[in-house]
């Protein structure tokens, strides 16, 4: 998989990333501590791609990954990501989680128990620490259990997981 392009946006929460393929997105970046730093990981994640003005089906995306961390209900299910590369165990992972709806959660272990083996509960939690789509493959709807917030790899970790998680009016405790 070669990354044709990447683009930063402004949203609610700092600037964004997204990168993108012929065949879909390769990955969505957080805000960093500063716009460069934001430009700076997403460049390393999408080697070999080029900082471009996004093309249609990728704006509509950031249009709606912008909605979405704007507290609007934006649905994110028509975004089609390019999981060349992607082990098939994360894919798994990732499809399911797409599946929660903005305000809801899953533990891991829900997870675990849906993709058919309960005791996959710390692999479920490695895939999504890996997950490169972060917000369309919504990993922070995902939590411990007992409701324990888990982790979160994105810069500012549990703090910006518990952000995002209010942005979209979940009930957590």
């Amino acid at each position: 998989m070669t990354p044709r392009g990447f683009a930063l946006f402004t949203t609610a929460i700092g600037t964004c990333g997204i990168a993108w393929s012929d065949r879909g997105i390769v990955a969505v970046q957080l805000p960093e501590h500063d716009e460069d730093a934001t430009r700076g990981r997403l460049a390393r994640r999408s080697a070999g791609a080029r900082e471009a003005s996004p093309p249609s089906e990728v704006q509509r995306a950031i249009d709606a990954i912008v909605s979405l961390l704007a507290g609007g209900s934006s649905d994110l299910s028509f975004i089609t990501l390019d999981m060349e590369g992607v082990p098939d165990f994360h894919r798994r992972v990732y499809e399911l989680a797409r599946t929660i709806l903005p305000g809801a959660t899953l533990s891991y272990g829900d997870i675990a128990a849906r993709l058919g083996d309960p005791r996959s509960a710390r692999a479920v939690g490695q895939a999504l620490g890996r997950n490169p789509f972060v917000i369309v493959v919504p990993c922070h709807r995902v939590l411990a259990a007992g409701g324990k917030t888990g982790g979160f790899s994105a810069n500012g970790g549990q703090a910006t997981k518990l952000t995002l998680l209010a942005i979209e009016g979940a009930q957590l405790f």
